[in-house]
């Protein structure tokens, strides 16, 4: 847990660890991935996630299965004790958010509210 961190890790299957593990290796550089919210879509908050090629002075970082995972202090509480996972169903591939704070999710998946 991160130093003064009071609330939940956020954390990643063993597929997302190995997914971020590969694409880090196959670019080349990187020191793990972002996650974050912006406002948006219909309920409010959206997901956001990007491969990180530096630690921010700011970042919440926590580490899981060797993948280090950085949050913005702003996005934290919305994400506090999330799971991210990387699923394959059928021809779609992606990550998902398995987020104990969601309270509601907009129909067409693309964002949520706390």
């Amino acid at each position: 847990m991160p130093e003064g961190h009071q609330g939940r890790p956020v954390t990643l299957t063993d597929s997302a660890a190995r997914h971020v593990t590969r694409f880090l290796a196959r670019r080349g550089k990187g020191v793990g991935v972002r996650l974050g919210v912006k406002t948006t879509g219909c309920s409010g908050l959206a997901y956001k996630i990007e491969f990180a090629d530096e630690i921010a002075a700011e970042d919440v970082v926590f580490e899981d299965h060797g993948v280090k995972v950085l949050v913005d202090p702003k996005s934290l509480p919305y994400i506090d004790g999330t799971e991210l996972d990387f699923v394959r169903e059928g021809l779609n591939e992606g990550f998902r958010f398995n987020n104990p704070n969601e309270r509601d999710r907009c129909g067409c998946g693309e964002s949520f509210r706390i």
